[in-house]
């Protein structure tokens, strides 16, 4: 029988040993005070650190509004397109093109901040620009004039010099100015050598006999003087580009102080923009579906509005124009409007045309 001295001991050695095993387990399961189970979860997580990123929130599209001029048609059709193909969203997007109309001043709407990119003529963008709006162009998407004067030929007028005595119509509120740089080549006073009145938006005075001469855009009035039944061959017409008085109508303009801060979303804008109106270009059926969805029930047909992109495609890229320049403002022409613009009181001091337009946008687009 052991006496209890010697129990003690074994009471005191066994303590011991146990305080031991203890603590292994505690150093071989810890981590930082952690449970086995985490840390093994830390480890992994760091090493896989793709799986993690999956996690993060996808990055925001950028919201940009574009103001149109007038409403949803084929002289619009390439924004659509790149709207129903996805481009937009493909650079990161999400646009909303907002329908112009008679009420509707594009630069006004930008200057505004009730959008940020407005699509209207040249010569509108020059006056507001002289009323001091922080406006600028970004972009020329046509690059030709699409007005003309039309007749028919049992008028007599196969030349501007024959406008003498004649009726003529426009739409004037901004719209005149290429007809009155006309006369003035041919030295023709409105007031007096003939009767220049304004036109309604229909083409029912030139079709009725009640005008000589009537305004017309290549891609709209003008088809409808041929859908009315007339034949190509019994009209005349006097095209601004020949004559050497166009003026650049459809083109891109920004918020100056959106723009410093936006030149990227903007290059973004426009590259998406371009490539839908390369896309409407090579598909002009598929373009006009994109329109149609968009249309006012009744407001046009399919057939007008296919062959108005067929003559909108004729102002974006012209015969002999490379199609790596769509978008771009070309000097010369740019001053040609200036100068007409400042001719006849559109503007009362000759535009700072360094500061009306930009190419840099463009260049960015294209990279």
């Amino acid at each position: 029988m052991m006496n209890k001295q010697t129990n003690r001991f074994r009471s005191l050695l066994l303590m011991a040993v146990m305080m031991m095993v203890i603590s292994l387990i505690a150093g071989c399961g810890g981590n930082n005070g952690n449970s086995a189970a985490e840390a093994t979860a830390a480890p992994d997580a760091a090493a896989s650190p793709a799986a993690a990123a999956t996690t993060e929130p996808a990055a925001e599209a950028v919201k940009v509004r574009l103001q149109l001029k007038w409403v949803p048609q084929a002289q619009f059709a390439g924004y659509f397109v790149a709207q129903d193909k996805g481009y937009y969203k493909e650079e990161g997007l999400e646009v909303e093109i907002l329908p112009g109309g008679p009420d509707i001043v594009p630069e006004q709407q930008v200057a505004g901040g009730s959008a940020e990119i407005g699509v209207d003529w040249v010569a509108s963008l020059l006056t507001s620009q002289e009323q001091e709006m922080p406006l600028v162009q970004i972009a020329q998407i046509y690059q030709k004039s699409g007005l003309v004067l039309v007749s028919k030929k049992e008028s007599g007028i196969s030349a501007p010099a024959d406008l003498k005595g004649k009726k003529v119509g426009n739409w004037m509120g901004g719209n005149e100015f290429e007809i009155l740089a006309l006369f003035d080549k041919y030295k023709l006073d409105s007031n007096k050598d003939l009767n220049f009145t304004k036109q309604g938006f229909t083409m029912d005075q030139f079709l009725g006999g009640d005008i000589d001469v009537a305004s017309a855009m290549t891609y709209n009035e003008y088809q409808v003087v041929l859908e009315s039944g007339i034949q190509a061959e019994d009209l005349n017409v006097i095209d601004m580009n020949a004559e050497g008085v166009a003026m650049l109508e459809d083109n891109l303009f920004a918020n100056k102080e959106w723009l410093a801060d936006n030149k990227e979303t903007a290059a973004k804008f426009v590259r998406a923009s371009l490539k839908g109106w390369k896309d409407a270009i090579a598909d002009p059926s598929a373009a006009v579906d994109s329109v149609m969805k968009l249309a006012e029930d009744g407001s046009t047909t399919a057939e007008h509005q296919l062959k108005m992109m067929e003559e909108v495609s004729k102002l974006i890229l012209p015969e002999g124009f490379d199609s790596a320049k769509m978008g771009y403002t070309d000097a010369a022409a740019f001053q040609q409007t200036a100068d007409i613009a400042l001719q006849f009181g559109v503007i009362k001091e000759a535009s700072k045309v360094d500061e009306a337009y930009t190419n840099e946008i463009v260049e960015m687009a294209a990279q």
